[in-house]
């Protein structure tokens, strides 16, 4: 069973062996934590993307990079959905999100994974429920060789909500 963690702050600072991007489909790079992420990383992640993943990625996969000027390691693009598409099945596409960052870190045998608040930024998931989502898939997860998962909220109120929903 993964430790989770609960915390505010940057997550392009956080100590851990990687971290999870918020990315679009496109994977070149955007706002919000994607475009935090390419800035600390630096140039060669954009190199990186456009070399590996020309044609980017669907929402709810996931795909891995170096880190470069970050402290971790790793980068795990996933792309979660956008809350105002309709006919899409959201809660599912934004568990195999998580599921996915979990199953790519577990694979390269890494420890650590910090993530942000996927999809409750410009796509607009309601934080409260991508929370729930969120613990529920760490929670269910049967790692190999991953000990610790953190949530990394930009905003203290957030975290809280965050907090609040783990004793459930």
């Amino acid at each position: 069973m993964l430790n989770i963690e609960i915390t505010v702050g940057d997550i392009t600072k956080v100590n851990v062996d990687a971290i999870v991007n918020a990315a679009n489909t496109a994977l070149r790079g955007g706002g919000g934590v994607d475009g935090a992420i390419h800035r600390a990383a630096g140039g060669q992640l954009i190199y990186e993307l456009i070399e590996r993943y020309p044609d980017g990625m669907h929402v709810g996969d996931a795909v891995v990079t170096f880190g470069y000027e970050l402290p971790a390691m790793y980068v795990i693009h996933t792309v979660g959905p956008h809350y105002m598409n309709v006919g899409i099945d959201h809660e599912a596409l934004l568990e195999s999100c998580y599921r996915r960052c979990l199953e790519e870190a577990d694979k390269l045998g890494l420890h650590s994974i910090a993530f942000p608040a996927i999809s409750t930024g410009v796509y607009l998931y309601p934080l409260r429920d991508a929370t729930r989502v969120a613990l529920r898939t760490i929670r269910e997860f049967e790692p190999e060789s991953l000990e610790r998962a953190e949530l990394v909220f930009f905003k203290s109120e957030d975290a809280e909500i965050a907090r609040e929903l783990m004793n459930y």
